[in-house]
């Protein structure tokens, strides 16, 4: 047996809400992804501007009295430091060998040496941020600029000052942004939840009305149809279903009436030939016994015509009771039997008992209709002995809660595109040989009385050689009682010797 897929685990309303959420949780987290970026360059932008806007005034105006005293320039450095903006500042200077910090304990390696060339060759400075030991710093690089007096242009003077800033604040302000963006995710995805619900639900309760007009159209009832809200997509759907089971329920009455105007013409004419059928079959018995003091061609002609008369009227007999079982009308008469008794009494009735090999155990009693049972095994080992080849063997067993009944001949067996419609009716596995002593209905009539008992018949080519016909009848089948509801008795129909279903390649 396969295994379902995991996804067809899923109901239609899991699959619509996981869907749902998915979409908004993509959504939020987009929309906090491009929010977060925006307001961490925003924060960390304002805090640069605001940093090298002040650095770079102060050192402006910062005019150093040269040559430069150490101890002199750190009192500066502390004076700058201490109008730090947004945040305190370390002040490093660098001139020459000469080194200076406004800061006791300087963050070493924060000052990139890409900085201090920056630094040196651009008049407006330079800044970049660093991250450090996972510390976030904005370093920033500014010449001191000395004025010649000849001209009035700016010279640098050397000495190069360095402001470095920790983003501390920023990375909180940041870390606040994603705790809030992570906090407020599952509150919005539990309210997410309630309109993907809700829109699952108006998804579904079309798709689940569909789905019971279909069961229902499945059942049998053709009038069901969809009531029609609006004029969306489902609404179409409703429309054109029941468009299409209108016109279904059209088609199946007309097949209904077809089928019922065919079943009654063909139990009428059955029953209308039956009579003169009787009166031609009084009449060539007759005839047959006077064909030997009649001339040759004369004898060959009249025992011709008994022939074909007989093979009409079992035709007749066969179309009667085909007829039943198409209007529901065949009925079982069953009685508590001895299954090896009804087989042999089969055999001995049509002179088989010399042909057939019976292995028959006794004590097999089931109950069932001795009549129809009858049929079942005359039509499969008449059918044996007409397609086949002898010897034929008849064997029952029990098996499984059911009476096993083996019918196996010795011939080449049934060819293989003939074996799935072996039951069909007037189906010949050789279109050649359309003629044959049988009506062609004997195995489909088989058929139709072993479901009837609730049982199952099939046929097989086992290995050996040959063809295999098994019946399996329940002991415990349908226990129906009463005749026939037409009224009428039931005819022996496939009783005879044969059935006129040909095999690809058996005798005649």
């Amino acid at each position: 047996m396969r295994k379902p897929r995991v996804a067809a685990a899923f109901g239609l309303r899991t699959r619509l809400v996981i869907a749902f959420l998915l979409v908004a949780a993509v959504s939020a987290v987009t929309t906090a992804a491009l929010t977060y970026r925006e307001a961490r360059s925003a924060v960390l932008v304002r805090a640069q501007d605001t940093a090298v806007a002040s650095f770079r005034e102060e050192v402006e105006q910062f005019v150093p009295e040269l040559p430069l005293d150490p101890d002199a320039l750190r009192w500066y450095l502390y004076d700058i430091a201490a109008r730090a903006k947004p945040h305190p500042w370390i002040v490093f200077a660098e001139y020459g060998s000469l080194r200076a910090s406004s800061g006791d304990r300087p963050v070493s390696g924060v000052v990139t040496a890409e900085l201090r060339r920056a630094a040196l060759t651009s008049p407006h400075g330079s800044f970049e941020r660093v991250v450090k030991d996972g510390s976030a710093y904005l370093t920033i690089g500014m010449p001191v600029m000395t004025r010649i007096i000849a001209g009035g242009r700016a010279v640098p003077s050397g000495l190069v000052l360095f402001a470095v800033m920790p983003m501390t604040n920023e990375e909180v302000d940041i870390d606040g942004l994603v705790t809030a963006a992570r906090d407020g995710a599952l509150p919005g995805l539990a309210v997410a939840l309630v309109p993907a619900l809700l829109a699952a639900r108006s998804v579904l309760r079309p798709v689940r009305a569909l789905r019971r007009a279909a069961h229902s159209m499945g059942g049998g009832r053709f009038d069901t149809r969809i009531p029609v809200h609006g004029r969306d997509e489902m609404a179409d759907l409703a429309r054109t279903f029941n468009e299409s089971a209108a016109r279904l329920e059209d088609s199946v009455q007309e097949l209904r009436d077809a089928g019922t105007r065919a079943r009654r013409f063909a139990s009428d004419v059955s029953h209308e030939l039956r009579t003169p059928l009787a009166g031609m079959l009084a009449v060539t018995d007759v005839v047959d016994e006077d064909a030997g003091a009649l001339s040759p061609d004369t004898a060959r002609a009249v025992r011709l015509i008994s022939a074909e008369t007989a093979k009409l009227a079992v035709l007749v007999e066969d179309l009667m009771e085909i007829s039943r079982f198409d209007a529901r009308a065949a009925e079982l008469n069953t009685d508590e039997v001895d299954a090896a008794e009804a087989v042999r009494g089969t055999l001995s009735g049509r002179q088989w008992l010399g042909r057939v090999h019976a292995e028959l155990p006794d004590g097999l009693r089931i109950r069932l209709d001795p009549r129809r049972f009858d049929v079942v095994v005359a039509n499969l080992v008449g059918n044996a002995l007409r397609h086949g080849a002898e010897p034929v063997t008849v064997r029952l067993s029990a098996r499984g809660g059911a009476l096993i009944t083996e019918v196996r001949d010795s011939g080449p067996g049934i060819a293989p595109d003939a074996l799935p419609h072996i039951f069909d009716r007037f189906y010949k596995a050789d279109t050649a040989r359309s003629r044959s002593s049988g009506s062609g209905l004997g195995l489909a009539i088989t058929e139709e009385n072993v479901h009837l008992h609730g049982g199952r018949v099939r046929a097989e080519n086992p290995p050996g050689g040959g063809a295999l016909f098994t019946v399996e009848l329940p002991f415990e089948g349908p226990a129906s009682t009463g005749g026939e509801t037409d009224g009428r008795p039931s005819a022996q129909s496939g009783s005879g010797p044969a059935d006129s279903r040909d095999r690809t390649g058996a005798t005649t």
